[in-house]
């Protein structure tokens, strides 16, 4: 089904998803700080672009995780030493000997320039990947995205869901009890408004569990499924021969004196036995759909987009292309290959081949107007 990008849509859950992991595939292959900023900027950009109205925005809450994770892991390695060495000192804090059975470990001691910027390298590769998984929670919700979960993984499918947008929400619930408390005339700040802040919190994303749990049971959610045991033996065997396949094709990949029978193979079969679990446990299971999202051009142009950088930083991760790994020792200025920039940017599209959400279509029609 062909779909023109101009008719005011919701893009389908799965295409921007698969365009959110082929951003965070990208950004776990390099260290680069100004690529990986170029990812954050492409994914925010696109957020502000493509995000209905009155969606939640995770991008924010997952932003903020992102720097708490940086400065982590900057004050963790500037604590306790390890990591990258290096010859350019920037202070030395007051040491503490620690027993050899540590490894390497040290309590204080110098703090060199090299190893500061391996921790900051290290922390915001992890902050990227958290700014595009937030991205994609702000253009499509998981809870869409559960609808095409097949019928064997839809416990699993409803835990990732039930995870990814606790965080968001509870940022959310924090926000507005905040603003009440405002318009109540209290402006507190500190430890003692944060914990008047918790309780309410609190109850409230337990009051919201409960009432998903009274929805999702009156709906038929958690039902026992009528399946025979010969069904149920074929779908654990072939689970089991999947999770071994994949298993021991992943070893025979990284290990390099292993049979090659050991490696891809091994790993093709194993995903083969996975997905025939799957579609053993759909069949047996069936579940209707109401008002399925249409899959078209736009869909297909913005997977084409996360794909393109996921790709592209893949193939130079793994032949060490220059600057996708800059060095700390001695610390230089990183450089800025154009040809990564250039695949980074491709994922910027996405704010132009996708459909223009309907609320927002609708809002800036007003604006027009006016």
């Amino acid at each position: 089904m062909t779909l023109t990008p101009t008719l005011p849509r919701l893009l389908h859950p799965a295409a921007w998803w698969v365009w959110g992991a082929g951003l965070a595939v990208a950004a776990s292959r390099t260290t680069n700080p100004f690529l990986l900023l170029l990812l954050v900027a492409v994914a925010g950009a696109v957020v502000l672009e493509r995000r209905e109205v009155g969606a939640s925005n995770a991008f924010v809450p997952f932003l903020l995780v992102g720097l708490f994770a940086i400065a982590l892991r900057v004050v963790m390695v500037a604590l306790l030493g390890g990591g990258v060495t290096g010859s350019t000192v920037l202070v030395r804090l007051p040491e503490l000997p620690l027993p050899a059975w540590s490894g390497g470990l040290r309590l204080g001691g110098p703090v060199t320039l090299e190893g500061i910027l391996a921790a900051a390298y290290d922390g915001m590769r992890l902050a990227a990947i958290l700014a595009c998984l937030g991205a994609t929670n702000a253009l499509a919700s998981p809870r869409r995205l559960l609808r095409y979960v097949p019928a064997t993984l839809y416990e699993v499918g409803t835990s990732v869901v039930v995870a990814l947008t606790f965080a968001p929400q509870l940022v959310e619930d924090a926000r507005r009890v905040r603003a009440a408390r405002r318009l109540r005339g209290h402006t507190g700040r500190g430890l003692r408004e944060l914990g008047r802040l918790a309780v309410p919190v609190l109850v409230g994303a337990l009051e919201r569990s409960l009432h998903l749990a009274a929805s999702m049971e009156s709906r038929g959610y958690g039902r026992a499924v009528r399946r025979s045991s010969r069904s149920a033996r074929l779908g654990g065997a072939l689970t089991i021969l999947g999770l071994v396949g994949v298993v021991v094709g992943l070893y025979g990949m990284l290990d390099a004196t292993s049979p090659v029978a050991l490696g891809v193979p091994t790993l093709l079969v194993g995903l083969a036995c996975a997905v025939a679990a799957v579609a053993v446990g759909a069949r047996r299971d069936p579940r209707t759909r109401y008002r399925r999202d249409p899959w078209g051009l736009p869909e297909w142009c913005v997977v084409l987009c996360g794909a393109v950088p996921a790709v592209v930083l893949g193939v130079a991760g793994a032949q060490a292309w220059e600057g996708v790994n800059p060095q700390q020792v001695p610390a230089v200025v990183p450089a800025v290959p154009l040809g990564l920039v250039a695949a980074i940017l491709v994922a910027a599209l996405a704010a132009v081949t996708a459909p223009v959400p309907p609320l927002v279509a609708g809002l800036r029609a007003r604006r027009v107007g006016a």
